[in-house]
């Protein structure tokens, strides 16, 4: 396992866990041992059980394993206070504070921008015939959205899809270079909230940005400190985007590699009518879906998992990927039907920590295939699939590179690129 081969396709491996080790204990490439839940099942269960804790506190860690388990840099950097490293009641707190930005209403009012967004970084390889979309299209779209929610301005966000860049790469860069980034983006926010407070007007204005917002619940009684501010806005700005560019990467790549699935979305957009593209965006999230394994939890006291006895402190991943292609619940996992309708996959999560950016992300993903497949109509895969390399890494799943070929277009008009050419 989390060799390059099992990175290009796990899913056989995944199937062989479910049926002879559905829950299993394995030696993670950090040297940290924890158990692997495969089972669509048992991996519900344990997403809601309230004695898997998230406060990394929990861990009964070897002193080789110590500081592992978390993001690269985020104990040093002070930004361990965020939702995906804590219980209740401070997550239920800290939930509030930000779910009003992720309501259907707020999401549905930032769709023009996104459909801009997209658009406008098409406009930048349409004319050309080629693009690498990942490099191009998907990795930046979710970065300038979520910077523009933050309320991030527009001639620092370049900063922002730097270190962002930094931090998706995982092993692929320099040495440290995870922990140097988060380092770069904890001082600025830090910043940029002093900024914001010095100039934050007396009462909520319409369209407020999140960090604004943080702000405010903080000086007004919610007892918001200025780190969980400062790591609330970097879990969101992560997890928000990480997420989002392995959906619109791994979609567009299962799109192109089934042609009949394809087709049907195709001659469906064209005729109006986006249903399969609703449905679509869902199997697309079951079937290769943006996060392989969820976040860590970690026992505070003995349990019984799929008839296996955990003992407290020890670490728990639940492996989405495979869960989500269990036959128990799903007919012909291993097809992909974006007409499918039973679906409820895992792909963000279940419970209290279910993720809460869901709605902005698939919003994101249906805005990015519909602007691809309609104004790239011919869009087709410009590598042979086994030379695509996959991101070695534990929690995510996604494509190094997408390099795909298509008829030149023209511009669609006049949209703003998000910041400077790169």
């Amino acid at each position: 396992m989390f060799s390059r081969e099992f990175a290009t396709d796990p899913y056989p491996a995944y199937a062989w866990l479910r049926k002879h080790a559905p829950v299993h204990r394995t030696e993670l490439p950090s040297g940290v041992e924890a158990w692997l839940v495969t089972r669509y099942a048992d991996a519900r269960q344990a997403l809601a059980d309230p004695r898997l804790s998230k406060n990394p506190a929990h861990h009964d860690e070897p002193a080789h394993a110590r500081g592992r388990t978390g993001i690269p840099g985020e104990r040093k950097a002070e930004l361990m206070t965020h939702l995906l490293n804590i219980d209740p009641p401070d997550h239920t707190r800290l939930r509030r504070l930000v779910s009003t930005a992720f309501t259907p209403r707020r999401v549905a009012e930032f769709a023009p921008r996104v459909r801009e967004l997209a658009d406008g970084l098409v406009d930048r390889f349409a004319g050309g015939g080629s693009a690498d979309l990942i490099h191009e299209f998907a990795f930046p779209l979710p970065i300038y959205a979520i910077c523009d929610l933050l309320g991030v301005p527009r001639e620092d966000q370049d900063d922002f899809r730097d270190w962002a860049g930094m931090m998706i790469r995982h092993g692929g860069g320099p040495r440290g270079g995870v922990a140097r980034s988060v380092k770069k983006m904890r001082g600025y926010l830090a910043d940029l909230i002093h900024r914001k407070r010095a100039a934050l007007p007396a009462g909520p204005v319409p369209g407020e940005d999140l960090i604004s917002g943080l702000i405010r619940a903080s000086d007004h009684g919610e007892h918001l400190t200025e780190n969980e501010a400062a790591a609330m806005a970097f879990i969101l700005l992560f997890a928000g985007f990480e997420t989002t560019v392995n959906l619109i990467g791994n979609g567009t790549y299962a799109l192109l590699t089934h042609p009949g699935q394809r087709g049907l979305l195709q001659s469906s957009l064209a005729a109006g009518d986006h249903a399969p593209l609703e449905t679509g965006v869902e199997e697309l999230l079951r079937y290769d879906g943006p996060v392989e394994l969820a976040t860590w939890r970690f026992a505070t006291r003995p349990l019984s998992l799929g008839g296996q006895d955990i003992a407290a402190g020890d670490p728990v991943l639940v492996v989405l990927a495979a869960a989500d292609r269990d036959p128990e619940r799903f007919a012909d996992p291993d097809t992909l039907d974006l007409t499918r309708r039973d679906n409820q996959h895992l792909g963000y999560g279940h419970g209290i920590h279910y993720c809460l950016g869901a709605p902005l992300a698939r919003l994101e993903g249906r805005t990015a295939l519909d602007t691809l497949f309609t104004r790239l109509p011919d869009l087709e895969l410009a590598a042979d699939p086994e030379e695509l390399r996959w991101r070695g890494g534990l929690i995510m799943r996604g494509l190094r590179t997408l390099p795909v070929s298509f008829t030149p277009v023209a511009r669609t008009g006049d949209n703003t690129p998000p910041t400077r050419e790169r």
